[in-house]
């Protein structure tokens, strides 16, 4: 079962059968219930983490007590890497939204993974660089736009991590809720209350309970991405 799951991480991208083979068997898996903690700030870092089932949210607390989001992770993501590459402790907190399935690989394993495995080394460094562009975006978005725009950049971001697109339309179908909304904009949850029904009301997109659909993405990242 785990190795199945690994054929479909984009971490594992391309890399041979016999070698997926290997490291699935270097692979355990753990259940977290949900609104526990998974790893700790600060904590001293020595797994890797890929989400197999539920949502894993990365957070920090600001200096003025406030949990800021940072990224909300589904099936497939990873998250961890940053304290087995650079030996440092844990520099954001991971929690699980909901009761997640996780596979982890120790980081003496990951590190032999990456030495010995060209491929896996270039979907790693693929994906940093995509983590680093919008971070990046979603700095400009917090130092520069007003709320409305921090919200779109917010919800773009969902949608490119969670969405599913068919036909031009994305498909969200577990939205987070507003409040953890507020916190990756840097707003209030009111605020994006209101903005998401004039986002409605503008047809840039439908919500019903936690599913939302943008209707047009290309139109939408051209006004926020």
């Amino acid at each position: 079962m785990i190795k199945e799951f690994l054929e479909s991480v984009n971490l594992f991208y391309n890399v041979k059968d016999s070698t997926i083979e290997e490291i699935s068997k270097l692979s355990q898996s753990k259940t977290y219930p949900k609104n526990s903690m998974i790893i700790l700030e600060e904590e001293f870092g020595d797994q890797l983490f890929i989400v197999k089932t539920g949502t894993v949210k990365i957070t920090r607390v600001n200096d003025e007590g406030k949990e800021v989001i940072l990224a909300l992770l589904g099936v497939g993501d990873f998250f961890g890497e940053m304290a087995i590459l650079d030996g440092k402790s844990r520099s954001a907190n991971a929690l699980a939204q909901e009761k997640c399935e996780v596979i982890t690989i120790n980081s003496a394993d990951f590190l032999n993974i990456l030495k010995n495995n060209f491929q896996v080394s270039m979907n790693l460094l693929e994906e940093l660089a995509v983590r680093l562009r919008k971070s990046d975006q979603q700095i400009e978005a917090l130092s520069l736009s007003d709320a409305e725009h921090r919200i779109g950049v917010s919800i773009l971001n969902i949608a490119e991590d969670m969405g599913v697109i068919k036909n031009g339309v994305v498909t969200i179908s577990n939205l987070p809720y507003q409040q953890d909304i507020a916190n990756m904009a840097g707003t209030s949850r009111e605020t994006v209350s209101r903005v998401l029904k004039m986002f409605e009301d503008r047809l840039l997109i439908s919500k019903k309970g936690h599913i939302l659909q943008i209707s047009d993405y290309k139109f939408f990242k051209r006004i926020f991405g």
